[in-house]
């Protein structure tokens, strides 16, 4: 099982990244895919969820908007389109698994994943 979280980098404030979450060694249609960050100093926290099977959603108030989690089946990828980015949005971006029994909204919230991928370096600054 693996998960490569790859697209971060660094973008002046405004500007637009997408991140991408391959998976390996499973398919994703059982399970709930997940973004998660942690800033210096901060909590990890829930951005944005999604429900393999039934596409349901989940974002966090801070990202509504502005950012937009998709997938892809037949790549077996999750991405996270960022856009209108703050430097608030500057962070390490991870993805995660968690089941798909649970909603993407507890998935999220409750950090409910069972395997985490390595994270990505998002910087924003002018």
């Amino acid at each position: 099982v693996q998960l490569q979280a790859s697209g971060g980098g660094w973008v002046q404030p405004g500007g637009s990244l997408r991140l991408s979450c391959a998976a390996s060694g499973f398919t994703l249609d059982s399970y709930a895919i997940g973004w998660f960050r942690q800033a210096p100093g901060k909590e990890r926290e829930g951005v944005s969820c999604i429900r393999i099977r039934d596409g349901s959603t989940y974002y966090a108030d801070a990202v509504k908007g502005r950012f937009t989690i998709s997938r892809d089946n037949a790549k077996n990828t999750v991405y996270l389109q960022m856009n209108s980015l703050k430097p608030e949005d500057t962070a390490v971006y991870y993805c995660a698994r968690g089941p798909s029994y649970y909603s993407s909204d507890y998935v999220c919230r409750s950090m409910s994943v069972n395997y985490w991928g390595k994270g990505t370096q998002v910087t924003v600054s002018s």
